[in-house]
């Protein structure tokens, strides 16, 4: 599927042959958040490796979420060390379901960089027979400048309001929207008023993005008109969610807090069960 924010192996191939790209491997999961012992063993070609616990989040108080955003400075010097400079093409790609690389492209897209994420991650790359790299990459520290407010985003406020006026998507699985368990955070359940789209349905059999089509169809019914809001664990998956709805051509804001955020916070009310 050709879309701005994506690129297929073979393009990626062609723009790395042309030295017209920088390559981010954002590897992580929830069972293994470091990616980088993964990433020495086989690569992308010039790709360097970025920690999402890292360098994508800060580390603040339970209150704060498990992944809160860097400040805009902190942002700024990692990509520094990536080797990124202004105007540069960024590709990123993960292993993990395009979690990792969707919140690097939502945070470098904020901050003012062109980003494109890896269509189906290093999987749709070894499929294409496409050769990998072992050991590390350092490059030449870079100069890019960021900013910061180029995509949207929510409060705890904001998201708790969120669906009087418009629609807030719970993109965790189905059964930790409902409240059946919850592996990782202090209370189970969801944010009241809050619609349940697991991000897993946005993806083919092959773990692609769906056609813009089929995505607007799958969103299509979610909620009543005003503007979006998507949620997650700790805003990881949220980016991925927000990249979905924006190939569906939906303008979405992340509420990078979450249910992490949201669940340490006893005074905030919870629902379970499967509706809003």
């Amino acid at each position: 599927m050709s879309a701005p924010d994506l690129i297929d192996p073979r393009e990626l191939a062609d723009l790395i042959a042309a030295g017209t790209v920088r390559v981010l491997d954002v590897r992580w999961s929830l069972p293994e958040p470091d990616g980088r012992p993964a990433y020495e063993v086989g690569h992308i070609p010039t790709a360097v490796y970025v920690s999402l616990d890292d360098e994508l989040a800060a580390h603040g108080a339970p209150a704060d979420g498990r992944h809160p955003l860097p400040a805009t400075a902190e942002l700024q010097a990692a990509a520094r060390r990536w080797g990124l400079h202004d105007g540069d093409t960024v590709v990123v790609y993960d292993d993990w379901q395009m979690y990792g690389s969707s919140r690097a492209w939502w945070q470098l897209t904020d901050a003012g960089a062109t980003v494109r994420v890896l269509d189906g991650g290093l999987a749709a790359w070894r499929a294409a027979g496409l050769p990998l790299d072992a050991g590390d990459v350092v490059p030449e520290p870079g100069a890019i400048t960021l900013g910061a407010g180029g995509l949207r985003q929510l409060t705890i406020d904001e998201a708790a309001a969120l669906p009087a006026a418009g629609t807030l998507l719970d993109v965790r699985a189905g059964e930790r929207y409902r409240g059946e368990v919850e592996p990782i955070d202090p209370r189970a359940g969801h944010i009241p008023g809050a619609r349940s789209a697991p991000t897993a349905e946005s993806v083919d059999a092959a773990g692609r993005f769906l056609d813009p089509a089929s995505l607007r169809e799958r969103f299509a019914g979610l909620g009543d008109a005003g503007p979006v809001g998507v949620y997650c664990g700790s805003g990881v998956s949220a980016a991925h969610a927000v990249l979905a709805l924006r190939l569906a051509g939906i303008d979405a804001a992340l509420y990078p807090g979450s249910w992490s955020q949201w669940s340490n916070h006893p005074g905030r009310p919870v629902a379970t069960g499967p509706t809003p």
